[in-house]
């Protein structure tokens, strides 16, 4: 069924989306996949770029290692250059900060226990962004986008984001509807180290 529905998805050479099937609905486009939650259901497939396709692999074998880890969706099906997955319902830290849902110690020290929890496993959760995890309807967090959790180096920027979060955000006077604009710009600055004291 599955495999059904990713060969009817037409990604050009410009990773340009083309067409897809009729009962996949268009949830979400990353650096390198598109992203389909499959109507009336709770699956969602994960179809990466022509050259990124090597990905699917390394993100499928982590979400396995992650398994049993309620904090991150399951997997059902993996192909060539797709994952299915559960489709993740709710609001990413970025909608939070962007509609004005407040954003509490309490989910800062789930995620903190999530990541610990895939530290645990012998990963090393990297690539922890505003975009990428998840606060759902009934208030619980969920994180995706795992596939550089096996990479060596030091990633600071869950670090680097509760830094702020207990500097800036926690503080009365700070928004708690931030325009995206403001958050693209920050995103910006802060990836090319120009924000002092929060270097990559």
């Amino acid at each position: 069924m599955y495999q059904e529905l990713v060969h009817s998805i037409n990604i050009n050479k410009k990773n340009r989306l083309v067409d897809f099937h009729p009962s996949l609905q268009l949830v979400g486009t990353g650096r390198s996949a598109f992203v389909f939650r499959v109507k009336c259901s709770n699956k969602a497939i994960k179809v990466f770029f022509p050259q990124s396709v090597y990905i699917a692999k390394e993100e499928a074998e982590i979400y396995q290692t992650l398994k049993g880890i309620h904090y991150f969706p399951c997997i059902y099906e993996t192909g060539a250059n797709y994952v299915v997955m559960d489709y993740v319902e709710g609001d990413t830290l970025f909608d939070c900060m962007t509609n004005g849902r407040v954003i509490t110690d309490a989910h800062i020290k789930e995620i903190d226990y999530a990541l610990l929890l895939a530290a645990n496993t012998g990963l090393n959760p990297s690539d922890i962004h505003l975009r990428n995890i998840f606060i759902t309807p009934d208030n619980q967090v969920k994180l995706i986008d795992v596939a550089r959790y096996r990479q060596k180096k030091d990633c600071r920027q869950w670090s680097n984001l509760k830094k702020a979060h207990r500097q800036f955000y926690r503080k009365r006077f700070f928004w708690k509807k931030v325009p995206s604009a403001f958050l693209n710009a920050v995103a910006f600055l802060y990836k090319k180290g120009l924000i002092p004291s929060y270097r990559l």
